[in-house]
Protein backbone atom coordinates (compact mmCIF):
# COMPACT_ATOMS: atom_id res chain seq x y z
CA UNK A 1 0.00 0.00 0.00
CA UNK A 2 1.58 3.73 -0.68
CA UNK A 3 0.56 5.80 1.89
CA UNK A 4 -0.63 9.47 0.89
CA UNK A 5 2.26 11.83 1.01
CA UNK A 6 0.00 14.22 2.82
CA UNK A 7 -0.33 11.89 6.42
CA UNK A 8 3.10 11.57 6.78
CA UNK A 9 4.00 12.71 10.01
CA UNK A 10 6.48 15.35 10.85
CA UNK A 11 8.99 12.91 13.04
CA UNK A 12 8.23 10.89 9.55
CA UNK A 13 8.87 13.16 6.93
CA UNK A 14 12.13 12.16 4.76
CA UNK A 15 13.28 15.59 4.73
CA UNK A 16 17.42 16.31 4.90
CA UNK A 17 19.75 20.22 4.75
CA UNK A 18 22.06 20.87 2.61
CA UNK A 19 24.38 18.38 4.88
CA UNK A 20 23.32 15.39 4.24
CA UNK A 21 21.00 13.05 2.00
CA UNK A 22 17.64 12.06 2.46
CA UNK A 23 17.37 8.67 4.40
CA UNK A 24 15.74 5.92 2.87
CA UNK A 25 12.92 4.68 3.79
CA UNK A 26 12.42 1.42 5.78
CA UNK A 27 9.73 -1.27 6.44
CA UNK A 28 10.33 0.01 9.61
CA UNK A 29 9.01 3.47 8.72
CA UNK A 30 6.28 2.68 6.36
CA UNK A 31 4.57 0.19 8.81
CA UNK A 32 4.39 3.64 11.29
CA UNK A 33 3.23 5.67 8.51
CA UNK A 34 0.60 3.42 7.80
CA UNK A 35 -0.08 2.86 11.69
CA UNK A 36 -0.23 6.91 11.76
CA UNK A 37 -2.27 7.06 8.96
CA UNK A 38 -5.18 4.61 10.32
CA UNK A 39 -4.79 6.45 13.87
CA UNK A 40 -6.07 9.59 11.96
CA UNK A 41 -8.48 8.25 10.47
CA UNK A 42 -10.14 7.31 14.06
CA UNK A 43 -9.17 10.14 16.17
CA UNK A 44 -9.38 13.26 14.13
CA UNK A 45 -12.72 13.45 13.93
CA UNK A 46 -12.91 12.65 17.42
CA UNK A 47 -11.19 15.44 18.14
CA UNK A 48 -12.56 18.07 15.70
CA UNK A 49 -9.39 18.15 13.62
CA UNK A 50 -8.45 17.71 9.82
CA UNK A 51 -6.31 14.43 9.30
CA UNK A 52 -3.52 17.31 9.09
CA UNK A 53 -3.98 19.64 11.18
CA UNK A 54 -4.01 16.34 13.58
CA UNK A 55 -1.02 15.15 12.43
CA UNK A 56 0.77 18.45 13.01
CA UNK A 57 -0.88 18.68 16.82
CA UNK A 58 0.47 16.81 20.23
CA UNK A 59 -2.25 14.29 18.96
CA UNK A 60 -0.18 13.30 15.88
CA UNK A 61 2.88 13.54 18.00
CA UNK A 62 1.56 11.16 20.33
CA UNK A 63 0.35 8.79 17.73
CA UNK A 64 3.80 8.48 16.18
CA UNK A 65 5.45 8.06 18.57
CA UNK A 66 3.38 5.14 20.04
CA UNK A 67 4.33 4.24 16.64
CA UNK A 68 7.56 4.26 16.51
CA UNK A 69 8.21 2.46 19.57
CA UNK A 70 5.78 -0.43 18.95
CA UNK A 71 8.47 -0.56 15.58
CA UNK A 72 11.08 -0.78 18.03
CA UNK A 73 9.71 -3.38 20.21
CA UNK A 74 8.58 -0.93 23.45
CA UNK A 75 10.17 1.04 25.94
CA UNK A 76 11.86 4.02 24.37
CA UNK A 77 8.63 6.17 23.84
CA UNK A 78 6.27 6.07 27.26
CA UNK A 79 3.22 8.00 25.69
CA UNK A 80 -0.49 6.65 26.50
CA UNK A 81 -2.73 5.74 24.14
CA UNK A 82 -5.59 8.14 25.22
CA UNK A 83 -2.38 11.19 24.06
CA UNK A 84 -3.84 10.30 20.53
CA UNK A 85 -7.42 11.59 20.66
CA UNK A 86 -6.97 13.57 24.45
CA UNK A 87 -5.60 16.91 24.34
CA UNK A 88 -5.12 16.94 28.09
CA UNK A 89 -3.47 13.31 27.57
CA UNK A 90 -1.44 14.90 24.89
CA UNK A 91 -0.23 17.56 26.70
CA UNK A 92 0.22 15.22 29.91
CA UNK A 93 2.71 12.98 27.77
CA UNK A 94 5.24 15.83 27.25
CA UNK A 95 5.52 17.56 30.70
CA UNK A 96 8.09 20.51 30.57
CA UNK A 97 7.95 24.02 31.76
CA UNK A 98 11.98 25.19 31.07
CA UNK A 99 12.89 27.76 28.37
CA UNK A 100 13.34 25.96 25.47
CA UNK A 101 16.89 27.24 24.02
CA UNK A 102 17.63 26.29 20.28
CA UNK A 103 21.67 26.81 19.21
CA UNK A 104 20.61 25.56 15.91
CA UNK A 105 18.84 27.29 13.43
CA UNK A 106 18.52 28.55 9.80
CA UNK A 107 17.08 30.23 7.13
CA UNK A 108 17.48 31.27 3.91
CA UNK A 109 17.89 34.73 2.21
CA UNK A 110 15.41 34.63 -0.63
CA UNK A 111 17.71 36.73 -2.90
CA UNK A 112 21.15 34.92 -2.42
CA UNK A 113 19.24 31.50 -3.33
CA UNK A 114 20.35 31.81 -6.87
CA UNK A 115 23.85 31.30 -5.84
CA UNK A 116 25.53 27.62 -5.71
CA UNK A 117 25.00 26.77 -2.01
CA UNK A 118 21.35 27.93 -2.62
CA UNK A 119 21.09 25.65 -5.85
CA UNK A 120 22.07 22.60 -3.78
CA UNK A 121 20.67 23.42 -0.87
CA UNK A 122 16.97 23.87 -2.91
CA UNK A 123 17.36 21.15 -5.35
CA UNK A 124 17.75 18.92 -2.67
CA UNK A 125 14.89 20.23 -0.73
CA UNK A 126 13.10 19.37 -4.07
CA UNK A 127 14.47 16.34 -4.68
CA UNK A 128 13.57 14.61 -1.18
CA UNK A 129 10.17 16.40 -0.50
CA UNK A 130 8.37 16.38 -3.91
CA UNK A 131 4.87 16.93 -2.70
CA UNK A 132 6.09 20.21 -0.91
CA UNK A 133 8.24 21.28 -3.44
CA UNK A 134 7.67 19.51 -6.72
CA UNK A 135 6.70 22.83 -8.66
CA UNK A 136 10.01 24.24 -7.64
CA UNK A 137 10.90 25.77 -3.67
CA UNK A 138 9.52 28.99 -3.09
CA UNK A 139 12.89 30.81 -1.01
CA UNK A 140 10.27 33.08 0.77
CA UNK A 141 9.37 29.93 2.66
CA UNK A 142 12.42 29.33 4.03
CA UNK A 143 12.79 33.18 4.84
CA UNK A 144 13.25 35.48 7.97
CA UNK A 145 9.51 35.96 8.08
CA UNK A 146 9.19 31.97 7.98
CA UNK A 147 11.50 31.06 10.38
CA UNK A 148 10.39 33.40 13.25
CA UNK A 149 7.08 32.03 12.34
CA UNK A 150 8.46 28.56 12.93
CA UNK A 151 10.91 28.45 15.75
CA UNK A 152 9.41 31.07 17.89
CA UNK A 153 5.62 30.93 16.81
CA UNK A 154 5.47 27.32 16.20
CA UNK A 155 7.24 26.30 18.86
CA UNK A 156 8.21 26.82 22.44
CA UNK A 157 11.65 27.71 21.33
CA UNK A 158 12.12 30.63 24.00
CA UNK A 159 15.58 31.34 22.64
CA UNK A 160 17.43 30.86 18.83
CA UNK A 161 20.75 30.37 18.06
CA UNK A 162 21.21 31.71 14.50
CA UNK A 163 23.90 30.31 11.90
CA UNK A 164 24.63 29.27 8.30
CA UNK A 165 25.60 26.80 5.80
CA UNK A 166 29.79 27.02 5.13
CA UNK A 167 30.36 29.09 1.87
CA UNK A 168 31.95 32.54 0.82
CA UNK A 169 29.65 35.43 1.43
CA UNK A 170 29.01 36.59 -2.55
CA UNK A 171 28.26 32.16 -2.62
CA UNK A 172 26.54 31.66 0.53
CA UNK A 173 22.61 31.89 1.33
CA UNK A 174 23.53 33.88 4.29
CA UNK A 175 25.89 36.44 5.40
CA UNK A 176 27.78 37.08 8.52
CA UNK A 177 26.09 40.57 7.96
CA UNK A 178 22.48 38.77 7.70
CA UNK A 179 22.88 36.84 10.47
CA UNK A 180 23.90 39.55 13.26
CA UNK A 181 20.30 41.56 11.54
CA UNK A 182 18.38 39.17 12.52
CA UNK A 183 19.42 39.20 15.63
CA UNK A 184 18.97 42.57 15.87
CA UNK A 185 15.70 43.17 14.29
CA UNK A 186 14.29 40.46 17.13
CA UNK A 187 16.20 42.02 20.07
CA UNK A 188 14.12 45.80 19.04
CA UNK A 189 10.83 44.47 19.38
CA UNK A 190 11.20 40.94 21.83
CA UNK A 191 14.15 43.07 24.18
CA UNK A 192 18.01 41.44 23.92
CA UNK A 193 18.69 37.93 24.35
CA UNK A 194 16.25 36.58 22.12
CA UNK A 195 18.40 35.79 19.50
CA UNK A 196 22.21 34.63 19.45
CA UNK A 197 24.65 34.38 16.66
CA UNK A 198 27.38 32.80 14.78
CA UNK A 199 29.98 34.44 12.81
CA UNK A 200 31.32 31.94 10.00
CA UNK A 201 34.68 31.33 9.41
CA UNK A 202 36.81 29.82 7.00
CA UNK A 203 39.90 29.43 8.30
CA UNK A 204 41.32 27.59 5.08
CA UNK A 205 40.85 30.64 2.99
CA UNK A 206 43.99 31.88 4.85
CA UNK A 207 45.52 34.45 6.63
CA UNK A 208 42.75 37.29 5.60
CA UNK A 209 39.73 35.43 6.94
CA UNK A 210 41.35 35.18 10.35
CA UNK A 211 42.92 38.18 10.62
CA UNK A 212 39.33 39.33 10.04
CA UNK A 213 38.15 38.17 13.36
CA UNK A 214 38.89 41.30 15.60
CA UNK A 215 37.18 43.40 13.67
CA UNK A 216 34.03 40.86 13.43
CA UNK A 217 34.16 40.46 17.25
CA UNK A 218 33.56 44.02 17.92
CA UNK A 219 31.04 44.62 14.69
CA UNK A 220 29.04 41.42 14.69
CA UNK A 221 29.37 40.69 18.40
CA UNK A 222 28.78 36.65 17.73
CA UNK A 223 28.11 34.66 20.37
CA UNK A 224 30.64 31.59 19.17
CA UNK A 225 32.87 31.57 15.93
CA UNK A 226 31.34 28.72 13.53
CA UNK A 227 33.50 26.30 11.75
CA UNK A 228 33.44 23.87 8.74
CA UNK A 229 36.06 21.64 8.75
CA UNK A 230 34.87 19.53 6.21
CA UNK A 231 34.29 22.65 3.88
CA UNK A 232 37.06 23.65 1.03
CA UNK A 233 37.00 25.90 -1.85
CA UNK A 234 36.47 24.74 -5.09
CA UNK A 235 40.11 25.44 -5.56
CA UNK A 236 41.81 23.53 -3.30
CA UNK A 237 38.90 20.64 -3.68
CA UNK A 238 40.01 16.80 -2.77
CA UNK A 239 42.35 18.14 0.24
CA UNK A 240 39.92 16.08 2.75
CA UNK A 241 39.19 19.22 4.49
CA UNK A 242 41.37 20.47 7.81
CA UNK A 243 41.78 19.12 11.64
CA UNK A 244 41.67 21.50 14.61
CA UNK A 245 44.51 20.10 15.89
CA UNK A 246 46.53 20.56 12.28
CA UNK A 247 49.55 23.10 12.49
CA UNK A 248 48.79 24.95 9.54
CA UNK A 249 44.89 25.92 9.84
CA UNK A 250 43.08 24.21 12.86
CA UNK A 251 45.90 25.77 15.32
CA UNK A 252 46.46 29.29 13.74
CA UNK A 253 42.78 29.80 14.14
CA UNK A 254 42.49 28.31 17.99
CA UNK A 255 45.09 30.99 18.79
CA UNK A 256 43.28 33.74 16.74
CA UNK A 257 40.13 32.83 19.00
CA UNK A 258 42.35 33.15 21.92
CA UNK A 259 43.29 36.45 21.25
CA UNK A 260 39.38 37.46 20.14
CA UNK A 261 38.28 37.04 23.32
CA UNK A 262 35.41 34.87 22.15
CA UNK A 263 36.04 31.79 23.42
CA UNK A 264 33.20 29.40 21.92
CA UNK A 265 33.96 27.49 18.93
CA UNK A 266 31.19 25.21 17.21
CA UNK A 267 32.63 22.75 15.04
CA UNK A 268 30.55 20.95 12.83
CA UNK A 269 31.11 17.47 12.88
CA UNK A 270 29.49 14.47 11.29
CA UNK A 271 26.77 14.64 8.23
CA UNK A 272 29.89 14.78 5.88
CA UNK A 273 26.93 15.65 2.94
CA UNK A 274 26.63 14.93 -0.89
CA UNK A 275 27.32 17.85 -2.28
CA UNK A 276 30.31 19.63 -3.51
CA UNK A 277 33.04 21.26 -1.61
CA UNK A 278 32.13 19.22 1.47
CA UNK A 279 34.91 16.64 2.20
CA UNK A 280 33.75 13.67 4.56
CA UNK A 281 37.30 12.85 6.06
CA UNK A 282 37.36 16.83 7.24
CA UNK A 283 33.59 16.03 9.50
CA UNK A 284 35.61 13.30 11.38
CA UNK A 285 35.76 14.40 15.26
CA UNK A 286 38.74 13.01 15.71
CA UNK A 287 40.55 16.34 16.03
CA UNK A 288 37.96 17.20 19.16
CA UNK A 289 39.96 16.03 21.87
CA UNK A 290 43.76 16.63 21.12
CA UNK A 291 42.47 20.30 20.46
CA UNK A 292 40.41 20.77 23.49
CA UNK A 293 43.25 19.35 25.45
CA UNK A 294 45.86 21.83 23.84
CA UNK A 295 43.04 24.40 24.26
CA UNK A 296 41.50 24.08 27.32
CA UNK A 297 40.45 27.64 27.87
CA UNK A 298 38.12 27.81 24.23
CA UNK A 299 34.54 25.78 24.76
CA UNK A 300 33.99 23.34 21.72
CA UNK A 301 30.69 22.94 20.78
CA UNK A 302 30.28 19.41 18.59
CA UNK A 303 27.75 20.43 16.01
CA UNK A 304 26.20 17.16 14.91
CA UNK A 305 28.26 15.38 17.80
CA UNK A 306 29.86 13.62 14.95
CA UNK A 307 26.84 11.52 13.63
CA UNK A 308 26.51 10.35 10.23
CA UNK A 309 23.66 8.92 8.12
CA UNK A 310 24.03 4.77 7.75
CA UNK A 311 25.57 4.30 4.63
CA UNK A 312 27.83 7.26 4.96
CA UNK A 313 30.07 5.78 7.78
CA UNK A 314 33.49 4.55 8.08
CA UNK A 315 32.60 2.29 10.42
CA UNK A 316 29.24 0.72 10.76
CA UNK A 317 30.46 -0.86 13.79
CA UNK A 318 29.60 2.32 15.99
CA UNK A 319 25.81 1.69 17.26
CA UNK A 320 26.11 5.19 18.10
CA UNK A 321 26.48 6.21 14.33
CA UNK A 322 29.55 8.23 14.45
CA UNK A 323 29.09 10.01 17.86
CA UNK A 324 31.47 6.63 19.17
CA UNK A 325 34.24 8.37 17.25
CA UNK A 326 34.18 11.26 19.51
CA UNK A 327 33.87 9.37 22.39
CA UNK A 328 37.28 8.07 21.31
CA UNK A 329 38.55 11.64 20.96
CA UNK A 330 38.03 12.47 23.97
CA UNK A 331 38.85 9.66 26.01
CA UNK A 332 42.40 9.21 23.91
CA UNK A 333 42.88 13.11 24.77
CA UNK A 334 42.36 12.67 28.10
CA UNK A 335 39.02 15.39 28.16
CA UNK A 336 36.67 13.94 30.87
CA UNK A 337 32.70 14.82 31.32
CA UNK A 338 32.19 18.06 32.27
CA UNK A 339 34.81 20.03 30.99
CA UNK A 340 35.47 22.05 27.63
CA UNK A 341 33.59 20.29 24.69
CA UNK A 342 29.59 20.16 24.42
CA UNK A 343 27.98 18.04 22.34
CA UNK A 344 24.97 19.01 20.09
CA UNK A 345 21.87 17.07 18.90
CA UNK A 346 20.78 19.57 15.83
CA UNK A 347 19.76 17.30 12.77
CA UNK A 348 21.44 14.37 15.07
CA UNK A 349 17.94 14.14 17.02
CA UNK A 350 15.89 14.63 13.89
CA UNK A 351 17.24 11.46 12.25
CA UNK A 352 17.40 9.10 15.37
CA UNK A 353 13.99 9.79 17.13
CA UNK A 354 12.59 7.38 14.51
CA UNK A 355 15.00 5.09 15.01
CA UNK A 356 15.12 4.77 18.89
CA UNK A 357 17.62 2.30 19.55
CA UNK A 358 20.07 4.05 17.73
CA UNK A 359 18.57 7.35 19.48
CA UNK A 360 19.16 5.45 22.98
CA UNK A 361 22.94 5.15 21.65
CA UNK A 362 23.44 8.35 20.72
CA UNK A 363 21.77 10.17 23.46
CA UNK A 364 23.82 7.48 25.98
CA UNK A 365 26.75 8.08 24.84
CA UNK A 366 26.98 11.70 24.79
CA UNK A 367 25.39 11.02 28.54
CA UNK A 368 28.98 8.74 28.80
CA UNK A 369 31.44 11.07 27.48
CA UNK A 370 30.74 14.56 27.83
CA UNK A 371 28.18 14.09 30.42
CA UNK A 372 24.95 15.47 31.19
CA UNK A 373 25.68 19.00 31.52
CA UNK A 374 27.88 19.18 28.41
CA UNK A 375 25.20 18.08 25.98
CA UNK A 376 23.04 20.84 23.96
CA UNK A 377 19.51 21.45 22.48
CA UNK A 378 19.58 22.19 18.72
CA UNK A 379 17.11 21.53 16.25
CA UNK A 380 18.63 22.96 12.49
CA UNK A 381 14.97 23.79 11.89
CA UNK A 382 13.79 26.03 9.37
CA UNK A 383 14.67 23.12 7.59
CA UNK A 384 12.07 20.71 8.92
CA UNK A 385 9.78 23.07 9.94
CA UNK A 386 8.23 24.06 13.50
CA UNK A 387 10.32 21.82 15.76
CA UNK A 388 7.67 21.26 17.98
CA UNK A 389 7.03 17.80 17.73
CA UNK A 390 11.07 17.23 17.75
CA UNK A 391 11.01 19.09 21.57
CA UNK A 392 8.02 16.80 22.06
CA UNK A 393 9.38 13.63 21.03
CA UNK A 394 13.11 14.37 23.23
CA UNK A 395 10.24 15.11 25.97
CA UNK A 396 8.73 11.39 26.28
CA UNK A 397 12.19 9.73 25.37
CA UNK A 398 14.03 7.12 27.72
CA UNK A 399 17.04 5.09 27.28
CA UNK A 400 15.86 1.49 28.69
CA UNK A 401 17.18 0.02 31.73
CA UNK A 402 18.30 -2.99 29.61
CA UNK A 403 20.39 -0.71 27.56
CA UNK A 404 21.81 1.35 30.90
CA UNK A 405 23.02 -2.39 31.99
CA UNK A 406 24.05 -3.89 28.83
CA UNK A 407 26.51 -0.44 27.64
CA UNK A 408 26.54 1.81 30.63
CA UNK A 409 24.55 4.44 29.62
CA UNK A 410 23.13 6.68 32.22
CA UNK A 411 19.50 7.02 32.66
CA UNK A 412 18.37 10.25 30.43
CA UNK A 413 16.21 11.49 33.85
CA UNK A 414 13.84 14.37 33.91
CA UNK A 415 16.86 16.48 35.29
CA UNK A 416 19.10 15.69 32.86
CA UNK A 417 16.59 16.70 30.00
CA UNK A 418 15.72 20.11 31.17
CA UNK A 419 19.36 20.48 31.38
CA UNK A 420 19.94 19.69 27.77
CA UNK A 421 16.88 22.08 26.65
CA UNK A 422 17.40 24.57 28.63
CA UNK A 423 20.04 25.26 31.51
CA UNK A 424 22.87 23.84 29.97
CA UNK A 425 22.84 26.82 27.39
CA UNK A 426 22.13 29.00 29.44
CA UNK A 427 25.09 28.56 31.42
CA UNK A 428 27.37 28.69 28.17
CA UNK A 429 25.58 31.64 26.75
CA UNK A 430 24.80 33.55 30.14
CA UNK A 431 21.17 33.44 29.11
CA UNK A 432 18.82 35.22 31.78
CA UNK A 433 16.15 32.50 31.54
CA UNK A 434 13.57 34.33 33.44
CA UNK A 435 13.91 37.59 31.02
CA UNK A 436 13.14 35.39 27.78
CA UNK A 437 10.50 33.52 28.51
CA UNK A 438 8.03 33.24 25.99
CA UNK A 439 4.75 34.70 27.13
CA UNK A 440 5.24 37.70 24.82
CA UNK A 441 5.46 36.21 21.78
CA UNK A 442 2.28 37.19 20.24
CA UNK A 443 2.79 40.72 21.22
CA UNK A 444 6.29 41.19 19.23
CA UNK A 445 6.70 38.15 16.62
CA UNK A 446 4.34 40.10 13.97
CA UNK A 447 6.22 42.98 13.46
CA UNK A 448 9.45 41.37 13.98
CA UNK A 449 8.30 39.28 10.87
CA UNK A 450 7.40 41.60 8.71
CA UNK A 451 10.72 43.64 8.86
CA UNK A 452 12.93 40.36 8.57
CA UNK A 453 11.25 39.74 5.72
CA UNK A 454 12.28 43.59 4.24
CA UNK A 455 15.53 43.54 5.23
CA UNK A 456 16.22 39.79 4.14
CA UNK A 457 14.55 40.15 0.63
Amino acid sequence: MTTPTLLVPPLLRHRHSDEFAPPPWTPVDRRAVERVTRSAERAAPRAGLTARAWLDSRLGTAATLRAIDAGAGGGFYAVAAEAEHDRAAADAAFPGDEVVIDVQTHLVRPSLAAGPAGDALLGFLKSVDPARWGSGVDPELLGGSMWAANVFGGSETAVALLTSPPGRAHENVLTNDDIASVRDIVARYADTGRVLTHTIVHPNLGVAERDAMAEWSETLQPAGWKVYTLWEPPEDRGRGGWFLDDDETGGPFLEQVRASGRHIVCAHKGLGGPIANLAPAGASPRDVGPAAKAFPDITFVVYHSGYEMPGARDDDTDPAGGVGRLEVSLRGAGVAPGSNVYGELGSTWYLVSRRPEEAAHVVGTLLRCVGEDRILWGTDSIWYGAPQSLIDAFRAFTIPEWMQERYGYPALTASAKRKILSANAAALYGIDVDRVRRADVPAWLPDARAELAARLA
